[in-house]
């Protein structure tokens, strides 16, 4: 496979100091899956135009380690036309001639970090051929379960002074904020804990979060905030590794929020590094707004800020999660005993094995998660409210989870589709996800995407949801069944959440 590269990932890859571990996890899997590392003629020119002689003529002896196209292709009519509604200054053209290779066939892939590239790809419709790095590598480890051992401690609140405040992981802070390591030895000093998440024992994820109430100072902020109670992400970074731990830590940050009856959450970050634009996308994806800066003597920060009032919005709701709407519609949806703790693994039984549990995976740590059904009930839609239901008898069947539906794919054409919509989400393998699109040729599965919301803290029985009139019969959790609202509410206050 070719794989194109864009201008930003080879100047991170070839600089003298690592600050994006992301890349050298890229690069151990391009050479390990054996992919051509290509670059655009127009890429060796614009490291020679930016970048002083002495360390220009460094990057064109390491340029010998790609292949550097010999030839680019014309720019095809299609993509000249997205060039003239989207391009405005002459990098955006630049970035657009790399496009165009994609579009050509020249290359296979490529992975870039640009948002405007990606938005271009999409209107070409080859966003399935055009990658951040996070995207990447969530496709090579589900495609190569065996080829990296992910044995790993998951996610756990440890102090400061226990974490290693040398590790590598911690110097894209140290080049961003003066004074980092006084910083953190204060708190390891007042016994502060973090959220952390190891991989062979090397840190791939550290969140640090602060509850503010309504008399804290915000005067280094423009504009500044009014008196509210809120809660800050004071310290987040994930190495990208394709494990989603990403999501896994932003629920970690609204589960929080939940808990401490915050109105706002917000962060403050620097724009100096490329590979943060996969933190604030990230977080956008999720309803936060950029708001203003915050001035330091460390530079200029922007703040991002996300209203945590309850409401919740039915056409969007990642905007507004976890809150559920109160209007939606509610259905109740069975799950395998064997799938069941494999996709909702804080939604275990108390039966269950936490150990079994610790190996990260894409569909364990994601918010966003995938349902793949036969059921001729297909009239979800987004907004809707899921009750996921583990089946197991009228005495071991248990209403365990909610979930809030983002949308609903029914018109999927092949198995590859089906693949590649589900692939990051589904606990599903691909021999498996074959085995659901053959079994009914007259019945295609279809997908509904859903976003993890509540593990409820009282698992309430199939036996008791008969006894006590929340489900009128067996028949309802044979299958994608609509539950009356009054009912759901009546579940929800059994469950404790």
């Amino acid at each position: 496979m070719r794989v194109l590269l864009d201008t930003n990932i080879i100047i991170h890859r070839e600089a003298s100091r690592v600050i994006n571990q992301d890349i050298g996890i890229l690069f151990n899997w391009l050479d390990k899956l054996h992919h051509t590392k290509c670059v655009h003629p127009l890429t060796a020119d614009e490291l020679n135009r930016n970048i002083n002689t002495e360390t220009a003529k460094t990057m064109q002896v390491k340029l010998a380690n790609y292949q550097v196209l010999q030839t680019v292709a014309p720019l095809n009519v299609a993509v000249k036309q997205v060039s003239l509604a989207i391009d405005t200054l002459p990098n955006d053209l630049d970035d657009t001639k790399l496009l165009n290779e994609v579009y050509c066939d020249r290359v296979d892939i490529l992975i870039s970090e640009d948002k405007k590239i990606h938005t271009k790809a999409a209107m070409l419709s080859i966003g399935d051929r055009v990658f951040r790095i996070d995207n990447f590598l969530e496709k090579v480890t589900a495609e190569n379960p065996d080829f990296v051992n992910y044995n790993v401690l998951s996610v756990k609140r440890d102090y400061f002074g226990n974490i290693d405040l040398n590790d590598e992981f911690f110097d894209s802070f140290r080049g961003d904020y003066v004074g980092f390591d006084k910083w953190y030895n204060g708190k390891a000093g007042n016994n502060d804990k973090a959220y952390v998440c190891y991989e062979a024992n090397s840190l791939k994820a550290f969140l640090f979060l602060k509850v503010e109430d309504k008399n804290e100072s915000y005067s280094d902020l423009n504009p500044t905030f009014t008196k509210k109670r809120r809660l800050k992400i004071g310290t987040f970074k994930v190495v990208s590794n394709g494990l989603r731990i990403g999501e896994r830590f932003l629920k970690i940050v609204f589960d929080n929020a939940r808990q401490y009856k915050v109105d706002e959450i917000y962060v403050t970050i620097f724009d100096r590094r490329p590979e943060l634009l996969n933190l604030t996308s990230l977080l956008e994806k999720f309803g936060f707004k950029y708001y203003g800066v915050k001035n330091s003597t460390s530079g200029e920060e922007k703040v991002y800020v996300r209203d945590f009032s309850k409401f919740a919005d039915e056409q969007n709701p990642r905007l507004t999660f976890p809150w559920l709407s109160k209007t939606s519609d509610v259905y109740i949806i069975p799950i395998k005993p064997e799938y069941h703790t494999e996709l909702f693994p804080d939604s275990k039984l108390r039966t269950e094995s936490a150990d079994d549990f610790i190996e990260n995976q894409p569909h364990r740590n994601a918010i966003s998660k995938s349902y793949i059904s036969h059921s001729f009930n297909r009239s979800l839609k987004t907004g809707d409210i899921i009750v996921f239901y583990r089946s197991g008898g009228i005495y071991k069947g248990v209403a365990t989870t909610i979930g809030i539906v983002d949308n609903v794919i029914t018109n999927i054409v092949d198995l590859s589709q089906l693949i590649q919509i589900s692939r990051k989400r589904t606990v599903l393998s691909e021999a498996e996800l074959k085995e659901y699109w053959d079994w009914k040729p007259n019945n295609r599965p279809f997908v509904i995407n859903f976003l993890y919301a509540y593990s409820f803290i009282k698992r309430i029985t199939l036996k008791e949801m008969l006894d006590s009139g929340i489900l009128p019969s067996m028949d309802s959790i044979r299958t994608i069944t609509k539950m009356e609202r009054s009912l759901f509410i009546k579940l929800i206050n059994l469950s404790g959440i």
